[in-house]
């Protein structure tokens, strides 16, 4: 496995690159239905990644490093970020959920008004990897979120710290869970109303958080006298 010092940043990246894959199997297959509903995943994505990064900013201006293991390593001495950087993780789950396209934000795909979207033309194997990936997607969320905010591979108060790999996959496994839960939970909103929440709450919230941890960690930074 890769340690890289620019983790976080290369997560974003490569997560970024699903907008191309979705507007292009729905602008190729030459559907009305599959176009609209291609258009809005990709809409919805770009809205929501904006403060999906934003929300990790907090962490990154505790810790000072974009790297993974640096993060956790930081949570095993000191509070795991779930508490000094609750609205983060709130801000981010939401993230996550949305661009996985999952209940309740699901308008990419929603069969009574687009007719199963932008996937509507494929079937067999191709019609698979769609949801394949899309599994993918929220594997890789549930393991984010337990990396940055719940510890990483550490057991709570460090107990056993032998059995990390089953701490790491316990605590993965709650939020896949949690992620199926929705599904049956939760009403699908209409899209305005995705995306109004998206730029009118959830950004404003990230940012105010973002001002009020950079404000904490400057103000416990000793000062340096300059000679």
């Amino acid at each position: 496995m890769a340690d890289l010092n620019i983790g976080l940043l290369f997560f974003f990246a490569m997560a970024g690159l699903s907008v191309y894959a979705v507007l292009f199997a729905g602008w190729s297959s030459n559907n009305k239905f599959a176009l609209l509903g291609s258009l809005r995943a990709s809409a919805q994505t770009v809205s929501y990644e904006v403060f999906m990064g934003l929300a990790l900013m907090g962490i990154v201006v505790q810790v000072g490093s974009f790297n993974m293991r640096d993060i956790v390593e930081y949570q095993a001495q000191n509070l795991w970020f779930i508490i000094p950087q609750f609205f983060g993780f709130c801000t981010f789950f939401i993230a996550g959920v949305a661009v996985t396209h999952r209940h309740p934000f699901d308008q990419p795909e929603a069969e009574q008004e687009l007719a199963d979207g932008y996937h509507i033309e494929y079937a067999g194997m191709k019609w698979g990897m769609f949801f394949v990936g899309e599994y993918i997607g929220i594997i890789l969320i549930s393991a984010l979120l337990v990396t940055l905010f719940f510890g990483g591979w550490h057991g709570p108060f460090g107990i056993l710290p032998q059995l990390s790999f089953v701490w790491f996959a316990l605590k993965t496994a709650f939020f896949i869970m949690l992620f199926i839960l929705l599904r049956a939970s939760i009403p699908r909103p209409r899209y305005d109303q995705v995306m109004d929440f998206s730029w009118k709450f959830c950004l404003p919230l990230t940012l105010i958080n973002l001002l009020i941890t950079a404000a904490v960690v400057l103000w416990n930074t000793p000062a340096v006298a300059v000679q």
